[in-house]
């Protein structure tokens, strides 16, 4: 049987995982998507950040 993902949609609370990224490890909610990129909203404290990165450094947290 075939290992199925579920979709990331907006909404979405994603961990990034790319371990080439200084956002490696940050969990944000997805806003949008476009293609093959998510914009994902970082909060933390006294700062809200908003990146575009591609859905494939995304999983699901």
């Amino acid at each position: 049987m075939a290992n199925l993902q579920k979709p990331i949609l907006p909404g979405a609370t994603v961990k990034v995982d790319d371990a080439c990224s200084i956002y490696h490890g940050y969990t944000g909610f997805v806003q949008r998507i476009c293609g093959n990129k998510a914009a994902v909203l970082f909060e933390g404290g006294n700062w809200d950040k908003l990146i575009t990165l591609p859905v494939k450094h995304l999983v699901l947290a």
